[in-house]
């Protein structure tokens, strides 16, 4: 495992680099999304609303700011799961020529796929420190707040040092979850033999 400075915007050098379980630092812009603004882009056929120029890392999360002194002032940040934008994964990083996708949990093979294809990685918080990377990101702007809301609205940010991440995706098709899970799922089936439990049990399902 090694840790990264990272900055943007990145080339395909600093991503072929990493790989899955290394420690990640980004600095430079970046800007955020969340489902409301991928659907109003890729599902409504909404023009893109700023020039994305060389920014290329992408942070699933929905911050909360706040305008002070006519400025915007940062209160949380915690990256959200992105999972839930596996269906417009693929697509995102193919038209936005994204390099690094930051966001909780991981994300799909079609994503997987196209980060193999383009050269992009996937990185998820080392841990739950909303109030602690204030410091490390400055707020440059956002749009479309009025249309989708403050939380669905792409921000563009600057950060400086922010981390630390993990790489749970690399560009090689590797993804850290998928050796957790083999762990998980032999530790899981001892844990059912010591406690009696049938191989077969399911959980109960409420809907």
């Amino acid at each position: 495992m090694s840790a990264y400075y990272l900055e943007g915007p990145l080339s395909e050098a600093d991503v072929t680099k990493l790989n899955i379980g290394d420690v990640v630092y980004l600095s430079g812009s970046a800007f955020t999304c969340r489902s409301r603004f991928q659907r109003y882009i890729f599902d409504e056929n909404n023009k893109f609303p700023f020039d994305l120029g060389d920014r290329n890392i992408l942070i699933h999360t929905g911050i909360i700011a706040i305008r002070e002194n006519n400025k915007w002032k940062l209160v949380s940040f915690m990256p959200t799961s992105s999972i839930r934008f596996e269906k417009w994964g693929a697509r995102s990083i193919e038209e936005w020529n994204l390099r690094l996708i930051c966001g909780k949990t991981t994300m799909g093979p079609k994503t997987a796929e196209m980060m193999r294809k383009r050269k992009c990685v996937h990185i998820s918080p080392h841990s739950v420190s909303p109030n602690l990377w204030i410091d490390s990101i400055q707020i440059e702007g956002v749009h479309l707040r009025e249309e989708l809301g403050s939380i669905e609205a792409p921000w563009l940010l600057k950060l400086d040092k922010l981390g630390p991440f993990v790489v749970d995706m690399d560009c090689k098709g590797n993804n850290l979850y998928d050796e957790v899970d083999k762990t998980v799922a032999i530790n899981k089936q001892k844990a059912y033999s010591n406690l009696g439990i049938s191989p077969e049990f399911e959980y109960t399902k409420l809907y």
